[in-house]
C-alpha cells in the first residue's frame, strides 16, 4: 500500500508555505497593533474541557471530536476548536489575576475534527483566533469584531460581508428557548433525529440544522431578537452603534446562532461574497461566552472572541485573484572550485550567514556550468566563485545575475561588500 497522508489532512510544501507565513506575518502586525498578546495551548486536552467548554448537544462534541485513552486510563482529546483550552489556560494559570484588564490573546493553532473533507473544510484544520477575558462593555465585542475586519483588509480582501446577531442574557434566552419548543413540538416528527434530541436540549441548535434548513418552520420560527430584554436589546445596539462609528457595513441575522452552547449576547460570521469562492462562504465567526470561564471552574469573568480558518482565507484571497507578495531571492551562490576552496567555503557560508547575508552553495559536486544554473534556479541576486588562483590572491569573484557586471573582492572585505552592494551600491567600487 502506498504511503499517504490520512484523509482530510493535506502537506503544506515549501513553495507554499510561503503564502502561510506571510499570512500569519500580517495577522500578528494587527493583532500587535491591538495590543493582543499570544497564547499557546497544548496539542490535547483533557476530553472534559470540550465536554463542558464547548457543549455537549454540540455537534463538535458528539460527533467530531478525536479522543482517545492514554495509557494511564485517561480520556483525552485532540484540539476541535481553540476557545476552551485557551479559557482552561486563563483559570489554570489565574490570568484573571493580572493587573492588566482585560486579558487580550490570540492564537494561531491546528484543530482536528472528524467531518466529511470538502473545499475549505479539512479533519486538520488551521486556525487563527483571538480571545477577550474581563471585560463586558459592548465596546470589547465591536472591537474584536473591527479586529477581524481589519485582518482581512490588511490582505487586501473586499468581498466581504460581516453579519451579526444578538442571543441575549440568560433570561432571553430561556424566554426564546421556550418559544423555541412550543413552535417546533407539533413539527417534531418531520424532523431529522438530531434536531428530535436537540429540541428539548438545546432548542437554538435546531436553526443551525444543514438538514432541515428547507423545512417550512425554520422560516416562521420565532426570533431570539423578538424575546431581548430591555438590557439585552439596549447592550446589542451598542455593538451597533459602535460599528457604524468605525465605518463597519453589518446585517443583522435573526437565524445566526452559531454551533457552540456557550454562546450569549453578539454572535458575528464574516463571509466571503467573491465570485466562485464554494458554497460554504463562511469565513471567521464568533461571539461573547460570559459563563464559559465559571463552567471550567473560574471566577465569574465575561468573554468574547473568534476563529478564523486560515484555508479558507488562502480560498479568498485566490477567489479574489490577490498575489501574495513572496521574496523567494536568494542573496548569493556560492560556488567552490576545487579542494582547498571547497574546505574554505564552509567558513565563508559561516560568515556570511551571521551578518545576516543569505546565502547557499552546491554540495553535489557539480560542474561549475551546472551551478550557475542551480543559482538561477534559485533566483540568487549575485554569484560567488572561489577558485584556486583566487584563494591563492585571497580574493573572491562577485557577478551580478541580472547585469553580468563581475569584480574581485578581498576576502577579508567580502562580508562588509556585500552588505553595501546587497543595500543598492555599485559592484566595481
Amino acid at each position: 500500500m502506498a504511503m499517504k497522508a490520512p484523509r482530510g489532512t493535506v502537506d503544506i510544501l515549501p513553495e507554499n508555505a510561503k503564502k502561510w507565513q506571510f499570512v500569519e506575518s500580517k495577522i500578528k502586525e494587527v493583532c500587535d497593533r491591538y495590543h493582543f498578546k499570544e497564547i499557546r495551548t497544548p496539542l490535547f486536552e483533557h476530553t472534559e474541557v470540550f465536554q463542558r467548554g464547548v457543549g455537549d448537544t454540540t455537534d463538535i462534541v458528539q460527533k467530531e471530536m478525536y479522543t482517545f485513552e492514554d495509557r494511564g486510563g485517561r480520556s483525552l482529546t485532540l484540539r476541535p476548536e481553540g476557545t476552551a483550552s485557551v479559557v482552561r489556560a486563563f483559570v489554570e494559570n489565574k490570568m484573571f489575576g493580572n493587573p492588566n484588564q482585560p486579558v487580550k490573546l490570540y492564537y494561531f493553532a491546528q484543530m482536528f475534527r472528524y467531518e466529511r473533507p470538502q473545499k475549505g473544510r479539512m479533519r486538520q484544520l488551521n486556525q487563527f483566533g483571538v480571545e477577550v477575558l474581563g471585560s463586558d462593555n459592548p465596546a470589547t465585542d465591536a472591537e474584536v469584531i473591527d479586529l477581524a475586519m481589519t485582518c482581512y483588509r490588511s490582505l487586501g480582501l473586499k468581498s466581504l460581508k460581516l453579519v451579526i446577531n444578538s442571543l441575549g442574557d440568560q433570561e432571553s434566552r430561556e424566554n426564546h428557548r421556550k418559544a423555541l419548543v412550543d413552535h417546533f413540538k407539533p413539527h417534531e416528527h418531520e424532523l431529522c433525529r438530531d434536531c428530535q434530541s436537540r429540541l428539548e436540549k438545546n432548542p437554538l441548535r435546531v436553526l443551525d440544522c444543514k438538514k432541515d434548513r428547507d423545512h417550512p418552520a425554520m422560516g416562521t420560527a420565532p426570533s431570539i431578537l423578538e424575546y431581548l430584554n430591555e438590557e439585552s436589546e439596549n447592550y446589542f445596539n451598542q455593538v451597533k452603534s459602535y460599528l457604524t462609528a468605525m465605518g463597519i457595513d453589518y446585517e443583522v441575522d435573526k437565524n445566526l446562532v452559531r454551533g457552540l452552547d456557550y454562546y450569549n449576547h453578539t454572535a458575528f460570521e464574516i463571509m466571503s461574497e467573491a465570485d466562485g469562492f464554494g458554497a460554504i462562504t463562511t469565513l471567521a465567526g464568533g461571539g461573547r461566552y460570559n459563563g464559559l470561564v465559571e463552567e471550567l471552574d473560574g471566577p465569574a469573568t465575561p468573554g468574547i472572541g473568534f476563529g478564523m480558518g486560515l484555508e479558507r482565507l488562502l480560498m479568498a484571497l485566490d477567489a479574489e485573484n490577490i498575489e501574495v507578495p513572496l521574496d523567494d531571492q536568494l542573496d548569493c551562490f556560492l560556488i567552490a572550485v576545487g579542494e582547498e576552496a571547497e574546505y574554505e567555503s564552509v567558513r565563508i557560508l559561516h560568515d556570511l550567514r551571521n551578518n545576516g547575508i543569505q546565502v547557499d552553495k552546491d554540495y553535489q559536486g557539480r560542474k561549475m556550468k551546472a551551478q550557475f544554473k542551480a543559482a538561477d534556479r534559485n533566483q540568487a541576486k549575485f554569484v560567488l566563485v572561489l577558485g584556486e588562483d583566487e584563494l591563492q590572491k585571497q580574493m573572491i569573484n562577485i557577478k551580478s545575475m541580472e547585469t553580468g557586471d563581475q569584480a574581485e573582492i578581498p576576502l577579508t572585505d567580502l562580508t562588509e561588500r556585500l552588505q553595501q552592494i546587497l543595500k543598492g551600491g555599485n559592484i566595481s567600487e
